[in-house]
C-alpha cells in the first residue's frame, strides 16, 4: 500500500497574544493525489502549509511527510517538498535560469545537473525564451510560472501550491493547470490552495474545507459535491455558482 504523502494529526497552532489559528486539524493527503485545501482568508490554510514546510512552529500535534515525522527529520522532509508560496519572492535582478540554478544549490545539486534541469523546466512552463531576461521584466503570469519552476528544481515528490494563480489571466491559468495535471500523472503529489473554486472542482481528487481553524468538510470531490442541496441554490432569481462554490459558502458562512 502506498505511503500517504502527508499525514496531519490533531494539529494546533496558537499565536502569541493572538488567535488559535488551528484547532486540532487532522488531514491525510494520499500519495500521487491532487488535493485541494480550501477556505476563506484567515481560515488556517497558510498556517498549515507553513507548519508542513517548516516555516511555522506548531503548538501541538504531529505532521509526517511520506511516513517521516517532520520534527524528527526536518531536513529530510523539507527536501521532499517543493513550495510555491503566495508572494513573489525571488531576486528581481536575477535571470530565471540563475534563479533556478541557485535554488538547486541549496539542495546540493551540482551546476552541471542544475542547468539543463532548469532549462527544461523553463521550457515546459513556457519560459524557454526568457532564460536570460531580468526577472523584474517578466509579466505577472511569467513570474508565477517561474515560482513553480523554482519549487520543482530539486525534483520534489510533494508540491505545495499556495494560491499559485492569483492575478493570472484565464488562458494562462488553464495552461498552468494542464502542466500541473501532467505532474500528478507522473507521480508527484500536489496540495493546492486556491480561491478559484471552479478550478479546484475540475482538478482535485480530494478536497478539504477549513473554516476558523477547523476542518468542516473532507473527502473525495464526489463526496463533497454530494453535499450540495439544489433547493438552497438561488437559481434564476439570483446568482447561482457552481456546486462546490455553493457548498463552500454554506459551510464557511455559518456562525460567522
Amino acid at each position: 500500500m502506498a505511503q500517504d504523502a502527508l499525514l496531519i494529526t490533531d494539529l494546533k497552532k496558537k499565536y502569541a497574544d493572538g488567535p488559535e489559528a488551528l484547532k486540532g486539524v487532522s488531514l491525510t493527503v494520499p500519495a500521487g493525489d491532487f488535493f485541494a485545501l480550501l477556505g476563506p482568508n484567515g481560515a488556517g490554510k497558510t498556517t498549515i502549509i507553513g507548519i508542513v514546510t517548516g516555516l511555522v512552529t506548531k503548538t501541538s500535534g504531529t505532521v509526517s511527510v511520506f511516513g517521516i515525522d517532520t520534527d524528527e527529520e526536518p531536513e529530510r522532509t523539507r527536501s521532499m517538498i517543493g513550495l510555491c508560496g503566495q508572494e513573489i519572492n525571488f531576486d528581481p535582478f536575477m535571470k530565471p535560469r540563475d534563479i533556478l540554478v541557485n535554488q538547486a544549490g541549496y539542495y546540493g545539486i551540482q551546476r552541471r545537473i542544475a542547468i539543463p534541469r532548469a532549462e527544461k523546466l523553463l521550457n515546459d512552463l513556457g519560459l524557454g525564451d526568457k532564460f536570460d531576461q531580468i526577472g523584474f521584466k517578466l509579466s505577472g503570469g511569467m513570474k508565477r510560472r517561474l515560482m513553480i519552476a523554482r519549487a520543482l528544481i530539486h525534483e520534489p515528490k510533494f508540491l505545495v501550491l499556495d494560491e499559485p494563480t492569483a492575478g493570472v489571466d484565464v488562458e494562462l491559468r488553464r495552461s498552468m493547470w494542464e502542466y500541473l495535471t501532467t505532474l500528478t500523472k507522473g507521480g508527484i503529489t500536489i496540495l493546492l490552495t486556491t480561491h478559484y473554486l471552479e478550478e479546484a472542482e475540475r482538478l482535485a481528487k480530494h478536497v478539504a474545507i477549513i473554516n476558523k481553524g477547523e476542518i468542516v468538510a473532507n473527502g473525495t470531490m464526489e463526496e463533497i459535491l454530494a453535499l450540495h442541496d439544489p433547493s438552497t441554490s438561488l437559481g434564476a432569481g439570483g446568482y447561482s455558482g457552481g456546486k462546490l462554490e455553493e457548498i463552500f459558502i454554506k459551510l464557511t458562512s455559518n456562525n460567522s
